[in-house]
């Protein structure tokens, strides 16, 4: 009994003999400050240097030789990703060492590692290799519209291992890189806005047509997004109750659905301001088994 007291007190005194050394809190002290600084050095290298990055390619835009806004902008977010991953692995490293592991070590065996890892991690190495060789030839970049299997949106990032695409109703869908296979880009050439407008059977249509002929013109005056005056092909449709006509419009890249309605507004105002009806609902009676026939006169309902 008391050799099991005289253990545990001599194992009291041991702990508070440890907990008591000022050495050891010293050392404690001196690691923790390392690792706060690391961390503020590391934060500050990587605001710094993306800083930099971003004024190089602001320099860059004033150049007379440049390369174009989309791939600038693509790089400037890879550089981004680039320099936080490199700092913050080499502060990792610096902390490790400053808790006594051996990092060289772990540096000499990293490529046994890694051969190791990338038979496992085949997947990961497919995906970088894919998101290198789309920054590469240039498939696709920052801002960008695509469509990518069954996602489409606006490109919001382009990494080594992954591309986020933002949907226009706000969903990001984040797709590695590896399971890109096909690739629809609709930034790259102007789009082409398609316009019908539809004329009552009963109009002249020649008037019609001359009517819109003088306004197309006018338009890209008004509207920065045509790249062309809009033209009207003719008749694309005949019906009993309407005709058809149809107008096309090159516009810059992905701005074909506002060109279009932008279209569709003015033609509705020049046909009203000419007199020219579009077609509207009708009634026609007809008497069954007389000798008459009773024929109701379109006309157009009162709502």
């Amino acid at each position: 009994m008391l050799s099991t007291l005289k253990a545990i007190e001599k194992m009291v005194d041991e702990l508070l003999a440890f907990l008591t050394d000022e050495t050891l809190w010293l050392e404690i002290g001196k690691g923790a400050l390392k690792i706060v600084l690391i961390f503020l050095v590391c934060a500050v290298a990587v605001k710094v240097l993306k800083v930099a990055v971003h004024n190089m390619f602001r320099v860059r835009e004033k150049a007379p030789i440049r390369i174009s806004e989309r791939r600038e902008a693509t790089l400037v977010r890879l550089l981004d990703n680039v320099i936080t991953y490199v700092l913050y692995f080499i502060a990792l490293l610096m902390i490790l060492d400053t808790f006594g592991v051996p990092v060289k070590g772990l540096l000499a065996g990293a490529g046994v590692v890694g051969l190791a890892v990338g038979f496992g991690a085949q997947s990961l190495v497919k995906d970088v290799i894919t998101g290198f060789f789309i920054i590469f030839e240039d498939q696709f970049a920052v801002g960008d519209y695509v469509r990518i299997g069954n996602f489409e949106g606006y490109v919001e990032e382009i990494g080594l291992r992954v591309t986020k695409i933002k949907s226009w109703t706000g969903e990001v869908h984040i797709l590695p890189n590896g399971s890109i296979i096909e690739v629809t880009n609709f930034s790259l050439h102007n789009s082409l806005a398609v316009v019908d407008v539809s004329i009552a059977y009963e109009e002249d249509i020649e008037e019609a047509e001359q009517a819109i002929r003088e306004l197309l013109p006018q338009l890209p005056e008004k509207y920065e997004d045509m790249a062309a005056a809009p033209e009207l092909l003719g008749v694309q449709n005949v019906t009993g109750a309407e005709v058809v006509l149809r107008i096309t419009c090159e516009t810059k890249p992905m701005r074909h659905v506002a060109v279009a309605r932008a279209i569709r507004k003015e033609v509705k105002k020049l046909l009203d301001e000419r007199g020219i009806d579009i077609p509207y609902p009708r009634l026609v009676l007809h008497r069954r088994g007389g000798e008459e026939q009773l024929d109701a006169k379109p006309q157009k309902q009162q709502l």
